[in-house]
């Protein structure tokens, strides 16, 4: 696929998703946004895709709206018109691996968030920053951030708007592990990669549908759901293939697919 404001690159059986307007520090855009949709469409419907990297080119991760045009970027207007809905990372299948190399502000926080793992750079600066632009933080923010970091850290972060460093990030639970710049992205990859290697593809599908409804979900009905998939799982294709590799000592060759053997409800 070609891209104007992002790049899509697969190695292997990892996809990188870039965005790529670097000399503006990756500013968002309507285009970007998108973009960033139809290349996790590409990734979620293609069975060979078994893990996504997030991340920036350049020296930030995306410094939130492009404000180029003034006062003009927040203000109400007709979105483009595009063939399907908007694709968001916890809604694609598989796991979407946030790399944050750089200052994320705004909306580059509140798309991450919607990463299931997010790693940070060490100087990175994180700021939901929409209070102080006379706005607010949108794409489900109040309940992810909430959710990850605790209502406390959720207030003081979406409330004052201020910026945080990597290391900081990683204390209030925004990000799960804080690295040096150049270790970042090997650092996503090789989490991308053990899960291409080593998990079932489906299950790890089910398993990320779950921890999304979660977040909505009492604890009774989140036990009936597991219950009644872990039924179904029992007596598939790669639960005999888990099993069987396991004993084996040997690598697994999963043989079910994320677009053609989900069950019906997902």
């Amino acid at each position: 696929m070609t891209f104007e404001q992002i790049t899509l690159q697969v190695t292997g059986r990892v996809a990188v998703v870039t965005l790529n307007r670097p000399e503006q520090l990756n500013a968002w855009t309507d285009v970007m946004s998108g973009e960033l949709s139809e290349a996790m469409y590409a990734c979620d419907e293609d069975d060979d895709v078994r893990a996504i990297v997030l991340t920036g080119a350049g020296r930030a991760f995306c410094a939130g709206a492009d404000i180029s045009g003034g006062d003009s970027a927040f203000a109400p207007r007709e979105r483009a018109k595009r063939n399907r809905p908007p694709l968001w990372p916890y809604m694609v299948r598989k796991p979407v691996i946030a790399a944050i190399n750089g200052a994320a502000i705004g909306v580059g926080i509140t798309y991450p968030m919607l990463a299931d793992v997010r790693l940070v750079a060490e100087h990175a600066k994180i700021g939901f920053a929409m209070v102080r632009r006379g706005i607010l933080p949108e794409l489900a923010s109040h309940l992810t951030v909430a959710q990850v970091a605790g209502f406390s850290n959720a207030a003081d972060l979406l409330l004052t708007g201020r910026i945080v460093t990597g290391p900081a990030a990683v204390t209030m639970g925004l990000a799960s592990e804080c690295l040096p710049k150049d270790d970042l992205i090997p650092r996503a990859m090789a989490i991308a990669e053990d899960i291409a290697a080593n998990t079932a593809p489906v299950s790890v599908a089910l398993s990320k549908k779950l921890l999304w409804e979660g977040l909505a979900t009492k604890i009774p009905d989140m036990m009936k759901t597991e219950g009644e998939i872990l039924q179904w799982l029992g007596s598939s294709a790669d639960m005999k293939e888990g099993v069987r590799s396991f004993l084996e000592k040997r690598p697994p060759e999963w043989k079910m697919s994320v677009t053609k053997d989900m069950p019906e409800r997902f």
